[in-house]
């Protein structure tokens, strides 16, 4: 093999290497371990936790949306054609 295919896999193989041991650090078994001063609160329920991540932002992006409808509408000026 050349000199410049024998790079190209060493990078590939090292870029593997490095995204699987960050996936294998960031596993949710090394989460377990508590810090100094941890102090979890009650988890979320199934309704307050789409209420947070699904509702919420659909209610936001709505009311932006409903702004700028609004602002919009305000700016154009009636009777003239573009």
């Amino acid at each position: 093999m050349s000199n410049k295919v024998n790079k190209n896999v060493l990078r590939a193989g090292t870029i593997t290497a490095g995204t699987a041991l960050m996936l294998l650090m960031s596993s949710p078994a090394f989460a377990l371990t508590r810090d100094d001063g941890d102090d979890p609160g009650p988890g979320l329920s199934v309704i307050e936790t789409l209420g947070l991540y699904v509702a919420l932002p659909i209610v936001l992006f709505l009311v932006i949306a409903g702004l700028v409808i609004v602002g919009d509408k305000s700016r154009k000026q009636t009777g003239t054609k573009v």
